[in-house]
């Protein structure tokens, strides 16, 4: 009886000092999403995952696009950076390579990351930054009420788009993929659990961590509601021979979307080496980038001009 009583008040200890480090992310900011918008979920994941992780607030960058995500910049209690559209994923790689002592993580809508920033996507993947991206995607743009976007499905009927979108959709995975990352994910707004340990694993990797979020949007989103995603989505998980470092079995997952979503660490490489272990010139260099910023006499220089 007494070991059970010492159990429960360690117990009690950890949620008081959880809860405690849960609340150093609390904004007074309000929440302004639609109801039922997936941000709220991915919010507290998010926040879920940090907590668990041991990240300080000021250890941390987020960096935020334009969006309904980036309605997230105001509402967590850490260094944010609201960006330009399409700019956040280069934004974070360039607070990373400057600190690499900070956690940084970046998110973007499926139209800010595919079409305005998908270059900024594809060498992020190809130089391997050691950050984590969330791939916000509901398949529209919704803060220019319901826009297609180049995710979003063939013939769906879009608010500037009445007759229906006519051209095939991105598959943002499979796209990844192809460009030999280190470390692809796929979760769902609506499990909170499974977005908190996937965000985890992402954090935890050495390297570019592509994390794709499906979430519906409760205002646009006129086809594919909540229940859509339930009645497809599967864990890896729960499969006996799933291999996460065949990439060859990680793209045909990423291409069976319309039949089954596939949740869990699709493909990871954890020998690949992350940018700044790939530069040469900074191999015996122990500092920050950050800490090398200082003051230089220039004034010789300036005698040439005179």
């Amino acid at each position: 009886m007494q070991d059970d009583k010492e159990k429960t008040v360690e117990r009690l200890k950890d949620l008081v000092d959880g809860k405690s480090t849960y609340l150093k992310y609390e904004s007074p900011e309000l929440l302004t999403w639609c109801g039922g918008c997936g941000n709220y979920n991915i919010l507290g994941a998010m926040k879920q995952a940090l907590v668990h992780e041991k990240i300080s607030s000021q250890d941390l960058i987020l960096c935020f696009d334009v969006g309904c995500n980036g309605n997230l910049a105001d509402k967590i209690g850490t260094n944010t950076i609201h960006g330009l559209h399409g700019r956040a994923i280069s934004l974070a790689s360039g607070c990373k390579i400057a600190n690499p002592n900070m956690q940084v993580i970046a998110m973007a809508g499926d139209g800010a990351t595919l079409s305005e920033g998908v270059n900024h996507l594809i060498h992020a993947v190809r130089n391997d930054y050691n950050i984590v991206f969330l791939h916000h995607n509901n398949s529209l743009y919704g803060l220019t009420t319901g826009q297609p976007s180049a995710t979003t499905r063939k013939d769906q009927k879009m608010n500037s788009a009445p007759d229906g979108v006519y051209l095939d959709p991105m598959n943002p995975v499979d796209m990844v993929l192809s460009l030999d990352p280190s470390f692809v994910a796929r979760t769902f707004s609506g499990d909170i659990k499974h977005m908190t340990e996937m965000i985890q694993a992402g954090i935890r990797h050495n390297g570019f961590a592509f994390i794709e979020i499906f979430q519906t949007c409760p205002t646009y989103s006129r086809k594919y509601k909540q229940e859509w995603y339930w009645d497809k989505v599967k864990y890896i998980r729960d499969m006996e021979n799933y291999d996460s470092t065949d990439i060859w079995a990680a793209r045909k997952a990423a291409l069976e979307i319309e039949e089954n979503i596939l949740l869990g660490i699709l493909y990871q490489n954890k020998n690949k080496q992350n940018f700044m272990k790939k530069l040469p010139n900074r191999q015996d260099i122990t500092t920050a980038p950050v800490d090398e910023v200082k003051h230089y006499d220039i004034s010789e220089l300036l005698k040439e001009f005179e």
